[in-house]
């Protein structure tokens, strides 16, 4: 809840605030199912909505979509209402847009095989290291040769050009085996299979609809529907981080402002990090580090703090923590870690208090306003105002129609580009082949026509001689052998006589 330039997130002994200012630092909230991270979430999101700042989030289950309805009374909302003796809470609704990635429940969501790069598109894939090497290849030679990678058959056809012509390419690149390009194609039926093909085309998403405010000055809330997108684990993770990618490379240096340009929920994270390769990991902590200087923040959402990588965890300020189960030994080292994270309060014992937490309540601490961790409280988290909740496809159909992007999105495009390139210099060169196999026939049959010609030619019958023709011949050939010999003699003089 936005109140008095503040969060307003939840109560305990004393309010909890999360700063404007410091919203940017990112966060974590955490806890196992059911213990009411969802709600947090929404309570967030509301809040930045109120303050101006655009929000994106992913909605797996569906229960996110409430936000663009007002919230209804409710005896447990009105209960804490009460008990938190909350003063101005009211009902509300959020300006909202939806996406979807296959354009079933929100506006499609498009990029470029280029955009995305191979780093993205490898673990999309699940490319070995060698595998993903001549990936990184095929996208050098495309953009060498001025080939546009826009959708996966203009990927499908590259991989296909670079692996016959493979020898031509081998010095200048490196090798490229038969083996790892077949692996690629292979996978790369297999995330159509799984719908990916959605995912890549024109019109690409212009990441700057996703930073917009409504004509009442809040910010847009952004919800990707991922109930059918979380099933493609791989899918759903990648697509998540190419977005934080694109907003990195695409803001500008911000600094440190009164409040973010925009604030990124990653629900699910820990599918971020599992089997990542080592490089993939490094962009991830390199954009989350300095994705802060771009006015952006990064919630991260996960049942257990120990799914992220120690050199991510250390970078999120703003913390919420819901009950976690110490059921194991391993689930207490659990709950030891995560209690070591948060600056202590000597009013109870941080360890025991995490696993003693009731359904939306959570151990909260914030940034103050020189940037360090607040003392942990112990608090309920605020009701949101908006309705918890699905919605029916009526009311998603009208906030779509209503967008003002509406249409913007709907209708796919697909321009010159690899495919189309690489199909017309294959039947040029099938032209050529023809026409020099055509050539090489005509020329054939010419020299078996002279040939047959020839022999035909040797076979035939003599013509019969007739009295004159011999006595001609006869005649001549008289002649011939008497001139022979005056000749003989006049050369050679007296040796014949």
């Amino acid at each position: 809840m936005f109140q008095k330039d503040k969060i307003w997130l939840a109560k305990g002994d004393v309010p909890v605030y999360l700063l404007p200012k410091m919203a940017n630092r990112h966060g974590l909230i955490a806890g196992a199912t059911g213990t009411g991270k969802t709600v947090t979430l929404k309570v967030m999101a509301e809040s930045f909505s109120d303050m101006g700042v655009p929000v994106f989030l992913a909605d797996i289950k569906g229960d996110l979509a409430g936000l663009c309805t007002k919230g209804a009374e409710n005896p447990k909302v009105a209960e804490r209402i009460k008990s938190l003796k909350i003063d101005g809470f009211e009902y509300a609704s959020y300006p909202v847009k939806f996406w979807d990635l296959f354009g079933e429940a929100g506006h499609p969501v498009r990029t470029t095989v280029s955009d995305m790069g191979a780093i993205l598109l490898s673990r999309m894939l699940g490319l070995n290291d060698t595998q993903s090497g001549v990936l990184s290849i095929v996208f050098r030679i495309a953009d060498d040769r001025g080939m546009l990678l826009l959708d996966l058959k203009d990927l499908r056809a590259m991989i296909q050009y670079v692996g016959e012509h493979a020898k031509e390419f081998t010095l200048e690149y490196g090798n490229i085996s038969e083996q790892s390009a077949g692996a690629i194609l292979r996978n790369l039926l297999t995330l159509e299979d799984q719908g990916g093909a959605h995912f890549f085309g024109e019109p690409a998403l212009d990441i700057f609809d996703w930073i917009q405010t409504g004509p009442n000055g809040r910010g847009f809330i952004n919800i990707l529907h991922s109930a059918k997108l979380y099933q493609t684990p791989a899918l759903y993770s990648t697509f998540l981080l190419w977005m934080l990618s694109e907003l990195f490379e695409i803001l500008p240096e911000a600094g440190d402002l009164d409040k973010p340009k925009m604030v990124f929920f990653f629900d699910e994270a820990h599918l971020l990090f599992d089997d990542a390769p080592k490089v993939l990991l490094d962009k991830i902590e390199q954009v989350v580090r300095l994705i802060r200087s771009k006015a952006v923040g990064v919630y991260f959402i996960t049942q257990n703090p120990a799914d992220l990588p120690q050199n991510v965890l250390g970078q999120l300020g703003n913390r919420v923590q819901h009950a976690l189960r110490a059921f194991t030994p391993a689930d207490q080292k659990t709950v030891k870690a995560a209690a070591q994270t948060f600056r202590a309060n000597p009013k109870f014992d941080t360890q025991t208090a995490i696993t003693e937490l009731a359904t939306g309540e959570a151990l909260v601490s914030c940034l103050d306003a020189d940037g360090k961790p607040g003392i942990v409280e112990r608090a309920m988290i605020l009701p949101p105002q908006s309705l918890f909740g699905a919605i029916d496809d009526a009311a998603r159909a009208k906030v779509i129609s209503s967008s003002n992007i509406a249409g913007k999105y709907e209708r796919q495009v697909d321009r010159e580009s690899a495919y189309e390139m690489l199909t017309s210099k294959m039947k040029q060169e099938q032209s050529a082949a023809q026409a020099k196999q055509e050539e090489e026939a005509r020329q054939k049959e010419l020299e078996k026509q002279e040939k047959e010609a020839y022999k035909a030619a040797k076979r035939a019958p003599k013509k019969e001689k007739t009295f004159f023709d011999k006595a001609a011949s006869s005649a001549v050939t008289s002649i011939g052998r008497e001139l022979g010999r005056t000749l003989i003699r006049g050369v050679l003089g007296s040796l014949k006589r």
